[in-house]
């Protein structure tokens, strides 16, 4: 398989529906519909990087992302399931803290996200990337089509106003 725009548009138009239900599945209890778009986004992506890693003469080029998109699901359940759990530590010091405290940090993480929410969708997008999905500014850059500084100055402005919207209150 050749790096054609044309080939890889043909191949995500015949096989993003049959890749959906697949990744949907597996992330069924962990992910939204953000992941399941994300994953099928990477295999795609990885066949336009790493053509040569298809070879027909292994299988067909509908059972290899079926079985590529299967493993990107699996690894992004194991990626979310690690950040939601937390950790014996973290349970027991949430156990010692005073109900006033936790009050308070409930409020503030509330306050936080109602500000990530109110940001601009690209300043949301690039925030999530690179705190949610810990990506680095240069794979920010290159996925949204921005240079590094850009996306540097993005994240500086979306952390100082979510600072101020947070301290407001």
């Amino acid at each position: 398989m050749s790096k054609d725009d044309g080939v890889i548009n043909y191949v995500i138009t015949k096989y993003s529906r049959l890749l959906w239900p697949i990744a949907s599945a597996v992330l069924k209890n962990v992910g939204n519909e953000q992941d399941v778009e994300e994953c099928i986004a990477d295999v795609f992506i990885d066949l336009w990087e790493h053509p040569d890693k298809f070879d027909p003469q292994r299988g067909s080029l509908k059972s290899w992302l079926c079985m590529v998109t299967r493993s990107r699901a699996i690894d992004r359940y194991r990626e979310l399931s690690r950040r939601n759990t937390v950790s014996l530590d973290g349970a027991m010091m949430a156990g010692r803290m005073g109900v006033q405290e936790a009050l308070l940090q409930e409020e503030t993480r509330k306050e936080l996200i109602a500000a990530v929410n109110a940001l601009a969708d690209l300043e949301r997008d690039i925030l999530i990337r690179r705190y949610y999905y810990e990506q680095k500014p240069r794979e920010i850059a290159k996925a949204l089509d921005l240079s590094v500084k850009q996306v540097d100055n993005y994240l500086y402005r979306s952390k100082q106003k979510l600072r101020h919207a947070v301290t407001a209150y």
